[in-house]
């Protein structure tokens, strides 16, 4: 066959590509919220609907990238005709639902609850707690043992561990509220390095076996540290400086950068202290990052100090 005999064929047009479906429209919920009505979409949580209204409902064991656990019940609210107060961060609106935020029955519930954590814990670095025991009329103290000092910490007191480089564990400051499992466990990391042992009293965050982290399964991302709510975790330049009374969070410049160590494009949160970096952070409402980092991201910038 001669070259100018050659036919080539076309492929066929290709077919055209289907429009996107449209989005399903979402069932409506409606339900007063101390007094205001409001129409939510079904699946939505209580808090969610709270926060449409611009009502402010404590949290402490809740945080908006994992799942609710309902271990402190903070932010419980009382539902009309419910036997029980129900957490808000958890239970789903339902159709003609009267809640109340602030009943005598829900502060009341709330300052014993606060009470029961000022009494055994340490929440002295709780962003946030003092003022809602304030604001509360909690007082710890009611229920602490005599020990000479209605400030002293008495159920789980225990010394801080400091067996790594990186981070340092204070869990006579933890108050069990799981964010540091979830966050390690299946919401986040997939490592599995810590869990809670223990029942009743015994109950506390510990690795497998309770060995020593550098010998656990711990990668050090610092993505438990990201979401404790009171400082039992806590990075150890933070702790240091907090130990040396220099710890000035008032003070430090704080920038948004891109992670220079791959290319996923993390956003990094930097504070920065007397021309040191003394922490690194990362937003939850961030896409690409949801707060979580990697041990490079969290911890690589020492080199920039020197």
């Amino acid at each position: 066959m001669r070259p100018d005999e050659i036919s080539f064929r076309l492929p066929p047009p290709a077919a055209a590509i289907p429009a996107r479906p449209p989005e399903p429209v979402p069932t409506m919920v409606p339900l007063t919220i101390d007094g205001r009505a409001v129409e939510m979409p079904a699946g939505s949580t209580l808090l969610d609907a709270c926060k449409t209204l611009d009502i402010t409902v404590p949290t402490l064991c809740y945080l908006e990238t994992l799942t609710p656990v309902n271990a402190c019940r903070v932010c419980v609210v009382e539902v009309e005709g419910a036997r029980v107060l129900a957490p808000a961060c958890s239970r789903q609106v339902e159709s003609g639902m009267v809640v109340k935020t602030r009943s005598p029955r829900v502060d009341l519930s709330r300052k014993v609850v606060l009470e029961l954590l000022g009494s055994s814990v340490d929440l002295s670095t709780a962003p946030g707690l003092a003022e809602m025991m304030v604001e509360y009329g909690a007082r710890p103290e009611r229920f602490q043992e005599s020990l000479g000092s209605a400030s002293s910490v008495s159920s789980v007191a225990q010394p801080v561990k400091i067996d790594n480089d990186l981070y340092v564990r204070d869990y006579g400051k933890c108050v069990l509220c799981y964010k540091c499992v979830e966050a390690c466990g299946t919401d986040a990391q997939h490592t599995f390095a810590i869990a809670v042992a223990g029942r009743g009293f015994h109950a506390h965050i510990s690795t497998e076996l309770d060995v020593p982290l550098p010998d656990s399964a711990c990668v050090y991302c610092g993505n438990c540290i990201a979401v404790c709510p009171t400082g039992a975790l806590m990075a150890t330049p933070e702790f240091e400086l907090r130990q040396a009374g220099a710890w000035r969070p008032e003070t430090q410049a704080v920038t948004d950068t891109i992670c220079p160590y791959c290319g996923v494009g993390c956003t990094l949160t930097v504070h920065v202290q007397d021309q040191q970096i003394v922490k690194v952070t990362s937003p939850f409402d961030n896409d690409v990052t949801r707060g979580n980092l990697c041990v490079k991201g969290r911890f690589g910038f020492e080199y920039v100090n020197k």
